[in-house]
């Protein structure tokens, strides 16, 4: 074996040896780069589909929690009373809960005191994975 004595072309001859592949090393932290963009993108991915459900969710539960209480409010018993259900075939997996009670004021005075109800309304999707809710007050004169 001879030695050779032009650097030059030792470089050359060391520089094409190295240029023919990847090392081992160089896969396992290009993998590695890409596993972890790839687990970004899905948590990404995943937290948006979650937050669009939700948006969604706000957004008719307040439109559908409005036309429960209209519902209530005309329907043809002269009294408010409790109750609860769902929205049919059009919305399914949506429930709504109407819970009637009195809520006697002071400031009203004793007439129209005993006819001030308090409704509160809750509408739940999925078995309750979301709900909203909220409460009003009504002066239902018999």
């Amino acid at each position: 074996m001879r030695l050779k004595s032009n650097p030059a072309a030792f470089l050359r001859e060391g520089s094409a040896r190295s240029s023919r592949g990847f090392t081992l090393l160089e896969v396992m932290v290009a993998l590695g780069i890409m596993a972890i963009v790839l687990v970004s993108v899905y948590r990404l991915q995943s937290q948006t589909l979650t937050m669009s459900m939700e948006s969604r969710f706000h957004t008719q539960a307040a439109l559908l929690a409005r036309s429960a209480l209209v519902r209530l409010e005309q329907s043809k018993e002269r009294e408010m009373i409790s109750g609860e259900g769902d929205f049919g075939r059009e919305f399914p997996g949506y429930r709504w809960k109407i819970t009637v009670a009195d809520a006697p004021s002071e400031a009203l005075g004793p007439e129209l005191s005993r006819d001030m109800k308090r409704i509160d309304l809750l509408v739940t999707l999925n078995n309750g994975e979301y709900s909203y809710g909220f409460r009003t007050y009504r002066l239902a004169r018999q």
